[in-house]
């Protein structure tokens, strides 16, 4: 007998689920390196969305992916973490999310593959630790294995 495959809101409801277990911050960051399964779980890229990203030249592209990203804050990323922290005031959900993202941005500029693969990896985000201190354990450990993915 075949099982039967969890819904997109289903889907969408545990991965909130995950971060409603974190404080806010690890929760923003949480749902951020979630983001591409969230936006696929609302339908998104639509084909009209990757024709017209397809017709973007390399710069155009690129200065999408930034704004995307400075308005992170602004967009479904909101709504997201608002689900997973309902009762935290939306200034510091937008921080929140502000914060995720300077956070990645920071361990991929430190990261240099410079040696042993994996202490550059450690190296990098330990790096932006620094900068970032106030996230638990287990958000670096899952920032370290999303740069591996994704330097790898």
């Amino acid at each position: 007998m075949d099982t039967p495959q969890p819904s997109a809101q289903d889907e969408l409801g545990a991965i909130i689920a995950v971060a409603a277990k974190q404080p806010l911050l690890d929760a923003a960051y949480e749902l951020w390196r979630q983001r591409y399964r969230l936006d696929t779980i609302a339908g998104h890229p639509t084909a009209e969305e990757v024709r017209i990203n397809r017709t973007l030249t390399q710069e155009q592209f690129g200065a999408k992916y930034r704004r995307e990203r400075d308005r992170a804050h602004e967009g479904p990323m909101f709504g997201h973490v608002k689900r997973a922290h309902p009762g935290a005031d939306d200034q510091a959900i937008r921080q929140a999310i502000i914060t995720a993202v300077k956070f990645e941005d920071a361990y991929n500029k430190h990261f240099d593959w410079n040696g042993d693969f994996w202490d550059c990896v450690v190296r990098a985000v330990a790096q932006a630790a620094r900068k970032y201190p106030d996230y638990l354990e287990t958000t670096y450990r899952d920032a370290r294995n999303d740069l591996a993915y994704y330097m790898k």
